[in-house]
């Protein structure tokens, strides 16, 4: 049987002490099996790491934090607004890409915008289709009354204004009413994503290009051809739309999201409807019947078809 001596706890000198005592002495190390990183939290959540890859929340922080740093200057400085338009290039026709030929389940804020939003596509895509809409719309006029002997061409400049208004009001205001009524949803609850400002005006300002060569194609003087291009237009634009927004409502109330889907599309096709309609589609005017005197002293009317 075992003295008493033998069974108390011991105290073990260092490893290095018994190494130097016995150098010919055998050490084995026992290490913890470790599980794979991220393996834990990949079975636990895939569903999240799912929704953040479409929302692209998992490194939204990290992407604002940067931003943040990167836009320190004062907002009335002009380096504060510079940095809007700090894009080449390449990142603006890629995002025009994006917008134009839209993949169905990917986020166009995700893929093309947050990690640099700007304000210089969105700009010009605006500013180049009010001058298209607004040439167009008066080479469409003239080509609908060609041949007449009493139509007298003339430029019709306030469809420029008309066409700025219109499009400018809708490409910032439409964002701002709608970046405030996310604001409040997240208010309301809790696991709605919201995109800042400057990130839905540069969505909806990219999702504007198609209307471009949409609008020049707009000058041919058939009605049916026009509209099978608004529609066609239409949907490619809304689904940029659609597939942005939809993530982040979703979670919201039922009614509320497909509501505001509902008006996001309602909107979209009010100015491409709106345009066509009114700078393409004008009524024909009624022009007067010219006067012809006749060799025996009176007025012969005579009325043009």
């Amino acid at each position: 049987m075992a003295a008493v001596d033998d069974l108390k706890f011991q105290e073990f000198d260092d490893a290095a002490n018994l190494l130097a005592a016995n150098p010919d002495a055998t050490t084995i190390s026992i290490d913890e099996p470790e599980m794979p990183k991220n393996q834990h939290g990949r079975l636990q959540e895939p569903r999240r790491e799912e929704d953040d890859e479409l929302l692209g929340t998992d490194d939204s922080d990290k992407t604002e934090l940067l931003a943040g740093q990167k836009k320190s200057a004062p907002f009335w400085t002009f380096e504060y607004y510079q940095t809007f338009f700090d894009v080449d290039t390449y990142q603006v026709l890629d995002r025009i890409k994006g917008s134009v030929f839209p993949v169905p389940g990917k986020n166009f804020v995700r893929l093309y915008i947050r990690s640099n939003p700007d304000l210089y596509g969105p700009f010009w895509i605006c500013a180049t289709l009010v001058f298209t809409i607004a040439v167009s719309g008066n080479l469409s006029n003239f080509f609908i009354h060609l041949g007449k002997p009493t139509y007298h061409y003339v430029p019709q400049f306030r469809k420029v204004s008309i066409a700025a208004t219109a499009i400018y009001a809708y490409a910032w205001l439409v964002p701002l009413a709608l970046w405030g009524f996310l604001m409040w949803r997240n208010s309301k609850v809790m696991n709605i994503v919201s995109y800042s400002f400057l990130e839905i005006v540069c969505v909806y300002g990219y999702s504007l290009f198609v209307y471009i060569p949409a609008a020049i194609l707009w000058i041919i003087p058939e009605k049916v051809v026009r509209w099978v291009l608004m529609i066609f237009s239409l949907c490619l634009s809304g689904s940029v739309l659609v597939m942005t927004f939809w993530p982040a409502v979703r979670d919201d109330n039922r009614r509320i999201a497909l509501a505001t889907i509902g008006t996001v599309v309602l909107l979209h096709a009010l100015l491409a409807v709106g345009c066509l309609a009114y700078f393409f589609d004008a009524p024909e005017l009624d022009f007067p019947a010219p006067i012809v005197p006749a060799h025996n002293g009176t007025t012969v009317v005579t009325k043009s078809l």
